[in-house]
């Protein structure tokens, strides 16, 4: 009798080992590098699919109850997913919860910061940090480790796996952070500036050379003003601008009121904040940062 319970025990604790972790990602760029190094040994749920912008994503009561029963919660931070402090309080989850900027190599927003006055001294505060930190593939490679380290903490036993899994994505990394080194590199100095629809791309243009231009800041959520407007234009006839592009998250009608300011057409879509659907060019991040640097490159390099 007694071994009899022996035996159960051992299969309940078997049982409960083998239990897949449970993971949601808040968007879909994250999901992807969570499914390469969790492959089929976890259970992951993305909140904010492809082609949708989690800047003002409202969550719904499904999100909460994935985030009450997940093992482990992989977040973007700074304030990128504007809802998923409130999510995780509502949800009350014990789960952890990973910041993978934390990892990264992060960047000021420029255009944020105030004064203020102690007496008669002015003294700055910094504003806000760009969130987008993936669009440098850098970055991408400390986020993999970072969830690769979550994922052992959260299933000892997998952890090899989920070491192997990261060590053979960052490989791929690698080589794509060669590749797109190489198409900028080949373009003239003179034609490096771009348009976008917002400033979803300095980590990029830190990165690897390119400069971008917006009628939005960091942010989807607030509207670009008819000043700046005027500006933006202003500076791509100064600069002479190369190409002007929609993003997959925004609406085209801004972007082609630009363009047809400045004598432009519109020379594609990147995506800057989510990826595309499995039959889009970008259905994962390797895919998505590969097609954003072959369209950047092959329009400016275009007579």
């Amino acid at each position: 009798m007694f071994r009899h319970t022996l035996a159960a025990l051992a299969v309940g604790t078997a049982a409960a080992q083998a239990e897949p972790p449970q993971v949601v990602a808040t968007f879909s760029i994250i999901g992807d590098m969570a499914a390469q190094v969790g492959g089929d040994r976890i259970v992951l749920e993305v909140l904010v699919g492809p082609d949708a912008d989690s800047h003002v994503y409202e969550p719904r009561p499904r999100d909460a109850m994935a985030v009450a029963r997940a093992d482990v919660v992989l977040t973007n931070g700074l304030e990128f997913e504007g809802f998923v402090d409130r999510l995780i309080a509502a949800s009350g989850t014990d789960a952890a919860i990973i910041t993978l900027s934390d990892s990264a190599q992060v960047l000021e927003d420029p255009a944020g910061g105030h004064y203020h006055y102690i007496g008669e001294q002015a003294i700055w505060h910094a504003g806000a940090h760009d969130p987008h930190t993936w669009q440098s593939v850098p970055n991408a490679r400390a986020y993999v480790g970072a969830i690769a380290d979550s994922f052992c903490e959260a299933d000892a036993e997998g952890c090899e796996g989920y070491r192997a899994n990261a060590a053979s994505y960052t490989q791929d990394l690698d080589t794509l952070d060669v590749q797109i080194r190489a198409s900028v590199d080949a373009l003239p100095s003179s034609r490096r500036t771009v348009v976008v629809a917002h400033n979803a791309f300095r980590y990029f243009e830190e990165e690897y050379g390119i400069h971008f231009l917006s009628p939005q800041g960091i942010s989807t959520e607030a509207e670009a003003s008819a000043a700046d407007v005027a500006g933006l234009i202003r500076e791509i006839r100064d600069t002479n601008a190369g190409a002007i592009f929609a993003e997959n998250i925004s609406d085209t009608r801004l972007l082609e009121r630009i363009a047809a300011e400045t004598g432009m057409d519109l020379s594609g879509t990147l995506y800057s904040d989510a990826l595309s659907g499995p039959a889009g060019p970008a259905p994962d991040y390797l895919s998505m940062m590969r097609h954003n640097a072959d369209t950047i490159t092959s329009a400016l390099a275009a007579d």
